[in-house]
């Protein structure tokens, strides 16, 4: 078996799956194609896939319906590939849980710095502590998110934001940090997708999200997740 990443490449113009081979290949990675929905998820379901590129246009379904249903079980990088440009599309995007969006017409070289970009983000499979604050714990090795003992399931975005706040927990993470730590570099002044999806998740684990006790805001500056002994200090 290969030892190159594999990408799975969704795409049904036939045009876009030929540009994208010879390059991805110069750059050493395995490509796979596949020209429908269904194809895509047979495909990421019965390879060792590191990326998938994802078109949002697909003849048999709508590209984010496709993304929903690998969201179930996978957790693979995914970057949405699309001529649709609005920011409703790309926050829509986002919330099904890709790791990128990149519109048509695009330069190889804009191409393979966001599939390095994201290929960097990916989480390390290294086995990591499990953080635990009040009846917030977060596993950060199974990516796993407890809530006054029942699981919570988080969107890849919201789960990326819990991921840098705990691993930074009783620190500040400006908004910056968080922005190029999710969602790239080319991100880094989007502080309005932040405030989306930081209210999506305080809504998840914030026993009141109005009055969050676990993700604090900084004014102007970013978020802070207390650390235990930041907590007790708080407790009236």
């Amino acid at each position: 078996m290969s030892d190159k990443r594999r990408i799975l490449i969704v795409d049904d113009e036939v045009q876009i799956r030929r540009f994208l081979r010879p390059a991805l290949a110069m750059h050493d990675f395995e490509v796979i194609e596949a020209a429908t929905g269904a194809e895509a998820l047979e495909a990421a379901a019965k390879n060792d896939i590191n990326l998938v590129v994802l078109d949002m246009q697909l003849g048999d379904q709508d590209g984010l319906d496709v993304l929903r249903r690998l969201r179930e079980w996978s957790w693979i990088p995914v970057i949405v590939l699309t001529v649709r440009s609005r920011e409703a599309d790309k926050i829509r995007a986002f919330e099904c849980g890709a790791d990128d969006y990149l519109t048509k017409p695009f330069s190889i070289a804009e191409f393979l710095a966001r599939v390095n970009a994201v290929m960097r983000r990916a989480p390390p499979a290294a086995d990591e502590p499990v953080f635990e604050v009040g009846g917030l714990a977060v596993d950060l090795a199974r990516r796993r998110v407890v809530v006054d003992g029942a699981e919570v399931k988080l969107t890849p975005k919201q789960y990326g934001l819990l991921q840098h706040l705990a691993r930074n927990a009783g620190k500040v993470v400006t908004h910056e940090q968080l922005l190029r730590g999710v969602w790239g570099d080319e991100h880094a002044e989007d502080v309005h997708y932040l405030r989306i999806f930081m209210r999506k998740l305080r809504q998840r684990i914030e026993r009141d999200p109005a009055r969050p006790t676990y993700v604090v805001t900084e004014l102007g500056i970013g978020y802070r997740l207390l650390a235990p002994d930041q907590m007790e200090a708080a407790v009236p």
